[in-house]
């Protein structure tokens, strides 16, 4: 097969009480239409749920940075630049990636903000209320009952529906990266900090959730207007009634196949304008 010709590959990058098991659907959905896919778990998480609701503990302190630094040797293992899709806090480290070079084309499902991104939503409060609520828990890691899993993630779902993900997909998360979101505005150097004026990344495609309440889309929209400064390829997209777990809810496969046809598309004319072929 001409190289030219082959698909690239896919690295998908998960957020904060989750791990790679919340993208099984996505990797069978790309895996059988020709794309290789690597969905990594956070340094310390590769082991599976139920281990990780035993022994939180392994991600106590984790940062955004050792995160970043995590994905960023991987993705330089591979022989040719992957679409890089990160949900939430992935959102964010997929950002970072970018704007570090690296990836054909990257989307940022329902993001966590950037240094720059001001106005919280008072869902969006809420929903990192049981981090927040306790500085100590900044070295520490923190569950969800179901019912705040519900509210911050399923919250178009049923309280059954809800419980059923909440069993499969849930694990305890480092409260660390929330802090340094939270105090982002008032450090000159945050972990959350992306140049948005980089004119040479690769092309960022944002993805909303109309419905979301821990990410809602007044502040992706924040963080798309953050970029109109760079001549580097931005887009925006809000699928109207989707919660913030949209990696399961229903019509996950919507957002799935414009996440692909979009990344797929913009890698292919970011490679043709720098001259280094189809990804």
């Amino acid at each position: 097969m001409n190289d030219t010709a082959i698909k690239p590959a896919i690295v998908l990058i998960h957020g904060l009480w989750l791990t790679p098991r919340a993208w099984e659907q996505w990797i069978e959905h790309y895996t059988q239409l020709g794309h290789e896919v690597l969905a990594p778990a956070w340094p310390g998480m590769e082991i599976e749920v139920e281990a990780l609701r035993k022994t939180p503990e392994v991600m106590n302190g984790l940062g955004v940075t050792e995160i970043a630094d995590h994905y960023e040797a991987i993705i330089r293992e591979q022989t040719r630049p992957p679409i890089i899709i990160g949900h939430s806090f992935g959102g964010l480290i997929t950002q970072i990636l970018l704007d570090r070079g690296l990836g054909a084309a990257g989307v940022a499902i329902h993001t966590a903000p950037i240094q720059g991104v001001l106005r919280l939503p008072i869902s969006s409060l809420r929903a990192a209320l049981p981090v927040l609520s306790n500085p100590v828990n900044r070295s520490r890691t923190v569950a969800l009952t179901a019912k705040q899993f519900h509210y911050a993630f399923t919250n178009t779902l049923s309280e059954p529906e809800s419980a059923v993900i909440y069993q499969r997909y849930h694990v305890p998360a480092p409260g660390r990266p929330l802090f340094q979101a939270a105090t982002a505005n008032l450090r000159l150097h945050s972990a959350t900090r992306v140049n948005v004026q980089n004119d040479t990344r690769a092309p960022l495609l944002l993805i909303a959730g109309g419905a979301d309440h821990t990410v809602p889309a007044s502040l992706v929209r924040q963080t798309y207007q953050r970029y109109r400064k760079s001549r580097a390829v931005t887009g925006y997209h809000e699928f109207a009634r989707m919660p913030h777990f949209a990696l399961g809810a229903p019509q996950w496969e919507r957002v799935a196949d414009h996440v692909l046809h979009w990344a797929g598309r913009e890698a292919a004319k970011h490679a043709k304008k720098n001259g280094v072929g189809t990804p």
